[in-house]
């Protein structure tokens, strides 16, 4: 027997699942476009930040990608391993580490950054330009609007 209180809910309308599913076909895509150098799109976003400022402190690099503190220590970790970042002690505060993208780091960046604007544009190839004009400004919408609503909000400040 069925249950009367179970209502039919169909996952392909909810907003949270197709959110999930872009994120999903967005990560897909980028890896894709990235391809052998082997960067994920938070690595992406952590070298961006820190060659638009350089000498940015761990914490304002987290608020600015919107993760939290642990997890961009590993990332921050992942990339000086590499050798495409290093820490630098502030001389203002020797507790504060300040992020410099390397020689390498800045190689490895412009090389990313090709394949990162392909996975872009094959992400919004289906809509028009008109349409992605749209979307863009309604994502931003409920991302600004719900930010707050995050475990590890960002902070567009900390982006300069």
């Amino acid at each position: 027997m069925k249950n009367p209180s179970h209502t039919t809910i169909d996952i392909d309308l909810q907003p949270g699942h197709a959110i999930r599913r872009l994120h999903q076909i967005s990560v897909g895509v980028f890896l894709q476009e990235v391809g052998e150098l082997t960067v994920t799109p938070v690595q992406y976003a952590a070298l961006q930040v820190v060659a638009n400022q350089p000498g940015v402190d761990q914490r304002t690099l987290a608020r600015a990608i919107a993760l939290d503190a642990s997890t961009t220590g590993g990332v921050v970790d992942r990339l000086e391993a590499r050798g495409w970042l290093e820490r630098r002690t502030a001389p203002e505060d020797r507790r504060t580490r300040l992020l410099h993208l390397t020689d390498s780091g800045r190689q490895g960046l412009n090389a990313t950054v090709p394949g990162m604007l392909r996975a872009q544009e094959q992400i919004l190839a289906p809509l028009t330009a008109r349409q992605r004009d749209e979307f863009m400004r309604l994502l931003l919408i409920l991302v600004t609007q719900n930010n707050a609503l995050s475990r590890a909000p960002s902070d567009p400040v900390a982006r300069g």
